[in-house]
């Protein structure tokens, strides 16, 4: 009753914001995202019939609070699908910076869920873990079903789930990395965003922009998916400004990143855009032939870098990869 399972963060390309059920996590519309690679999380988990109680470390380090209460949401929903109430021990470590905006919680919940589902025996689909590591995050769903996937909202685990979308796109993208070091709070924007004013004007454009962006990946349309995808971070931060904290993720390398981008854009005619989840640090999206001037002219911008490509689903590894 052991496994271990790897899965990539993802870059949100249209963003969800705020969630009708907290419980649950379901998002008010759907979202879209991609995957990326090398970066992941690898996660070991185990049920012990006879322990005592559960236990989780991430990083080498005990998991408490909020922190474990959201493990615990997919755990109990294991449990329950498997039929039995066994404690489990649960392990696992990122391979890139979390909590500073590169969706750590996504990687780090599809390779649970993955892992949990997995030691528990069940025969499950990719969409239908994706509806377990939602529990824990929403965007945990995508990363289960990797590359560019979309989750469906819905009521139910039948409706808001995640489906993998085939686009040309995953060879040729490129994500230079700017990294951005400032703490976040995702959970406590997602929670007040329906108070924010501009809340409504996102909910009224978000469902053109899904099926644009999904027009846009199936067609393997490089500068549409990337400038819609720019576009939607910038609404997606006037909503989180403008809500009742009024929380402002992004720093001053965080707006030089931008202008970097758009000075190559304008002034050298390169295929390259800027996004942002929740946080300050800056994915720019662009192609294989370019990424090396790309990456150049954002590290000139006092930042860390590093280059990505586009991560696949959440998978299963081999008992050597196990972490305990």
């Amino acid at each position: 009753m052991k496994a271990t399972a790897k899965a990539h963060p993802i870059q949100g390309l249209v963003k969800y914001h705020g969630m009708r059920d907290e419980e649950l996590r379901l998002p008010y519309h759907d979202s879209i995202s991609v995957c990326t690679a090398p970066t992941h999380t690898k996660t070991t988990v185990e049920f012990r019939p006879d322990g005592e109680e559960d236990v989780y470390r991430i990083g080498g380090e005990d998991v408490t609070g909020r922190g474990a209460e959201r493990i615990d949401a997919v755990v109990d929903h294991v449990r329950t699908l498997a039929g039995f109430d066994h404690a489990v021990r649960l392990e696992s470590e990122n391979s890139f910076p979390s909590n500073i905006g590169f969706g750590s919680s996504s990687s780090g919940f599809a390779a649970a869920a993955m892992a949990l589902s997995e030691a528990a025996g069940l025969d499950l689909s990719r969409p239908e873990i994706s509806t377990i590591a939602r529990r824990g995050s929403s965007s945990a769903a995508r990363a289960v079903t990797g590359a560019f996937s979309h989750l469906y909202a819905g009521l139910n685990d039948e409706d808001c789930r995640s489906e993998r979308i085939e686009s040309d796109l995953e060879d040729d993208l490129r994500v230079v990395a700017a990294h951005v070091p400032a703490y976040k709070e995702t959970e406590q924007a997602h929670e007040e965003a329906a108070e924010s004013h501009m809340f409504e004007a996102r909910m009224a454009h978000v469902h053109e922009q899904l099926q644009t962006m999904r027009d846009a990946l199936r067609k393997g349309e490089f500068d549409r998916t990337f400038e819609l995808a720019e576009h939607d971070s910038l609404s997606l931060t006037a909503t989180t400004m403008t809500g009742p904290s009024g929380w402002v993720y992004w720093q001053p390398r965080t707006i030089a990143v931008f202008n970097a981008v758009r000075k190559l854009r304008t002034e050298e005619d390169i295929p390259v855009y800027f996004s942002t989840d929740t946080g300050a640090s800056v994915y720019v999206n662009t192609t294989e032939d370019h990424v090396e001037r790309v990456e150049s002219a954002v590290a000139a911008c006092d930042v860390e870098t590093d280059v990505w490509s586009v991560g696949g689903p959440a998978e299963i590894l081999p008992e050597s990869d196990a972490l305990f």
